[in-house]
């Protein structure tokens, strides 16, 4: 059977090439999820690195872009392949209607590659907001944008007076507990592009109040 192989451009997929134009290596076809991931993981990259235009961003921090690929590559190269092993061993033992490690494990198949699939598709979206330059004061530190961490205080209402921390990141890192919260929240929207002690409108579920901005810093 003749090998076929097909070569990358070397600048990546933001100058219009399919994925089929990505190379193709013997025994990996270009829908496997090993392959898809392992395209999803480089467009991210890629489209960071050439500011290429997709109708739907999926802005995230470097460190949370890591969590993401560390999740998928641990699912890719460990947690799939020790499923399908199960399987196969499983399904060679006979009647698989009553076969309970092979019906476990092709439910834990399935649920592995349906999370597969869904970091996939934030990888491919995703573009990686570098704040470097703020963090070292190349660039101002003090203009609030995706992956500051502010301090504000509520100047109006029951709270007034009352000092709070938040760090704007992507949609898939919130936490709550550590005051982590999306760009497209509303907190966040009302923030980004103030400025360290300008004062800011938000709606709270009580109304409206005025907040204003003690410190920005960049830590990621």
């Amino acid at each position: 059977m003749q090998n076929s192989f097909y070569y990358a451009n070397r600048k990546g997929l933001p100058d219009g090439r399919p994925l089929c134009s990505m190379v193709r290596l013997a025994g990996i076809e270009p829908t496997t999820p090993w392959f898809v991931a392992k395209y999803s993981i480089q467009l991210s990259y890629s489209r960071n690195s050439h500011n290429y235009a997709m109708d739907e961003k999926n802005y995230i921090t470097p460190a949370g872009h890591e969590r993401i690929k560390s999740e998928l590559l641990q699912l890719l190269n460990h947690d799939r392949p020790e499923v399908v092993q199960v399987v196969h061993w499983a399904a060679s033992n006979g009647d698989r209607s009553e076969n309970g490690d092979y019906i476990y494990g092709k439910k834990r198949l399935r649920e592995i590659d349906r999370r597969i699939r869904f970091l996939n598709k934030r990888l491919e979206f995703a573009v990686v907001v570098d704040n470097a330059a703020r963090k070292t004061g190349e660039a101002d530190g003090e203009q609030v944008f995706f992956g500051a961490t502010v301090t504000y205080e509520n100047l109006e209402g029951p709270d007034s007076s009352k000092q709070t921390t938040i760090t704007i990141v992507g949609v898939d890192e919130v936490d709550l507990d550590k005051g982590h919260v999306s760009w497209v929240s509303p907190i966040a929207k009302a923030l980004i592009k103030a400025r360290l002690g300008d004062c800011v409108k938000i709606q709270t579920p009580t109304g409206p109040t005025e907040i204003e901005i003690l410190d920005v810093q960049y830590r990621y």
